[in-house]
Parts: structure tokens; C-alpha cells; sequence
């Protein structure tokens, strides 16, 4: 009896009904993703050629139109609500946006687009042995900016991406800048979350060794 249940975990009775459970992510070897992210309804995917002639993934998801009426206006002289720029940190992609940002923004009315750095998610990685630098990652998030944006945004970003903010931050009108012909533009404003600091995380990650180091063995070494 015993050796029947098991075998029937392997050919299920063809009578029983299958779950139907939408998953988050479906297999498809088209994409770079092996697991590639299922977008949620008013998400769009595009794919910003950069100056490199390399493509940059962008979730876009539109503010919410009620009653054929725009709603993202802002609370003084009918002022739009800026677009928002979401930047991903270290070993995320676009869709960690996706799933709970970008709707919820986008229900009161923000233009919401998340990027995906150059070597994560569908974006094209160089050839090179890393995928860019702080500046080469903060000229690409201005580069859609200027290219794609027709209001100064908001840039939020969350670890890494704070990070690269605060680069991008530190590089707008500067003279080097102006003379190296390379465009920052202008932000209606900037949100860190849990962000790098520009000193780095080296400190950071020496106090949770020494403070908690069976904990920083499984984040470090086992990756859980």
C-alpha cells in the first residue's frame, strides 16, 4: 500500500483536478531571467538602448486613470505628480519593484518605472568582467531620464541603488560633467531606502560579524 502512494505522487490519478495556483514567474529560455518575472496587469516591459548600444529593462507601469480622468495631479495649481525612477541594489532586478512598489504608486496617480542595472534581470550585461561602476550605473539611470522623461523624478533606491543616487546626485551640474558633455538632469527630488552610505558597507558588515556571527555565516556563507 505504502509503495502505491508513493508511486501515485508520480502518476497522479488523471481524474483528480490540477491546481490552477497563477504563479509569480514562468520558465521561458527567451529570457535572460531563468526564472524571468510575470509582469502584473498595466505593467509594461521596455528595453532602453543606451549610448553603449547595450539594453537597459524598464518596468513601466503607468499612473491610474479613473473615469477617463487623470488623477496624478498634485494637491497645488493642478501641478503633475513628478514621474518616479526605481533603482534596484545588489542582486535584485526591476521586478523587486514590480510586485508592491510600482502598483501601489502607480494607484495614486505616479508615472512608475523601475530600471534594471546592466547584468541584472533582462537587461544586456557587458563584456567585461563586471557589469559597470557607480558611474557608469548612475549614467545610464540619467541617460532614460533624459531621453524618456518628459518631467524631472524621483529617484528612490534601496541599498545599492542609494548608492548609485547619491552618485547621481553628486554629478548633476557639476564641472566635470559639463565638460565631459555628460548629462545629469535635474530631479524634482531623492529617496534613500536602507541605502549604502558613501563611505561604503565595509563598516557595517565588520560590527554584524563581530555582533552576530552565526547570523552573518548564514547571510555570507550559506546565503540564507
Amino acid at each position: 500500500m505504502a509503495a502505491f502512494s508513493l508511486l501515485s505522487l508520480f502518476h497522479p490519478d488523471p481524474s483528480i483536478p490540477k491546481m490552477t495556483t497563477k504563479p509569480l514567474a514562468v520558465l521561458n529560455k527567451a529570457n535572460k531571467m531563468q526564472v524571468p518575472y510575470e509582469l502584473k496587469q498595466g505593467q509594461k516591459r521596455l528595453f532602453h538602448q543606451l549610448p553603449s548600444g547595450l539594453n537597459m529593462e524598464v518596468i513601466e507601469q503607468k499612473g491610474l486613470v479613473l473615469a477617463g480622468k487623470e488623477i496624478n495631479r498634485g494637491p497645488r495649481n493642478g501641478e503633475r505628480n513628478p514621474p518616479l525612477v526605481f533603482v534596484h541594489g545588489s542582486y535584485h532586478a526591476a521586478w523587486c519593484w514590480a510586485e508592491h512598489w510600482l502598483p501601489f504608486f502607480s494607484g495614486f496617480g505616479f508615472d512608475s518605472y523601475a530600471v534594471s542595472l546592466l547584468g541584472q534581470g533582462e537587461s544586456d550585461a557587458p563584456a567585461s568582467p563586471v557589469a559597470g561602476s557607480l558611474q557608469t550605473h548612475a549614467g545610464d539611470v540619467a541617460d532614460f531620464i533624459e531621453k524618456k522623461l518628459m518631467f524631472p523624478p524621483v529617484l528612490l533606491g534601496h541599498s545599492f541603488g542609494g548608492l548609485i543616487i547619491q552618485c547621481y546626485i553628486a554629478n548633476i551640474r557639476t564641472k566635470q560633467t559639463l565638460e565631459k558633455k555628460m548629462l545629469y538632469p535635474d530631479l524634482a527630488g531623492a529617496v534613500l531606502v536602507c541605502s549604502v552610505p558613501p563611505s561604503g558597507n565595509s563598516g557595517l558588515v565588520w560590527r554584524y560579524l563581530f555582533s552576530k556571527p552565526v547570523a552573518a555565516f548564514k547571510v555570507f556563507a550559506l546565503g540564507i
